[in-house]
């Protein structure tokens, strides 16, 4: 091939892996210098998902996103679990006006009542026990119940319901400052206020 017909192919090819605006420069030659627009690959766009928190506290309860995952029929949590129970734990420390939290197994009707009211019971305790050991939450903060399948909050006559059903839930007993039953004062209490 003849030199002046490979100058473009080689100028194309040189623009390409040399980037416009350089000077290539051929064994016992005289620089050539490339011009024109730069090839490039457009860079991708980088989009940050807002990361949405498996773990929201409202008034009364800690909302949890996900479900505690346990081994079948145990109370042992697995282990894809723990960094949520770190998440409901880092919450209950950074709200210390959260004075007692009532943390509530339930199941859903499949199998023995009392079988489930038992495991619900443990998985509501291994879950206090985690956050008590593992997250360092003051136990004498929490309290663990299991309800069993008394308190469906979906159908168990259906699967989603039924898988709805068996929770745990995290819900707030007292908060500092709030009125217990016993500071009410009662009428002709000399220490009841004046009208």
């Amino acid at each position: 091939m003849h030199w002046s017909r490979s100058v473009p192919l080689l100028t194309a090819l040189l623009a390409l892996g040399a980037g416009c605006g350089s000077k290539v420069v051929f064994e016992g030659q005289s620089g050539l210098p490339i011009v024109g627009e730069s090839i490039s690959k457009p860079k991708p766009k980088l989009t940050v998902k807002p990361e949405v928190s498996r773990v929201v506290l409202h008034d009364k309860n800690i909302e949890i996103k996900e479900k505690i995952q346990f081994e079948l029929s145990k109370a042992t949590i697995l282990s894809e679990s723990f960094g949520l129970l770190d998440e409901v734990a880092g919450v209950i420390k950074a709200h210390p006006e959260i004075k007692k939290l009532a943390i509530e197994g339930h199941a859903s009707s499949d199998g023995n009542a009392q079988q489930n009211l038992v495991l619900s019971d443990a998985r509501a305790k291994s879950v206090m026990e985690y956050l008590v050991t593992k997250g360092g939450v003051d136990k004498t903060r929490l309290s663990a119940e299991g309800f069993g399948d008394k308190k469906p909050i979906a159908d168990n006559n259906t699967e989603e319901g039924r898988v709805k059903n068996r929770r745990v839930e995290f819900n707030i007993v007292e908060r500092e400052g709030d009125k217990k039953p016993d500071d009410a004062k009662k009428p002709g209490d000399p220490k009841a206020p004046k009208k």
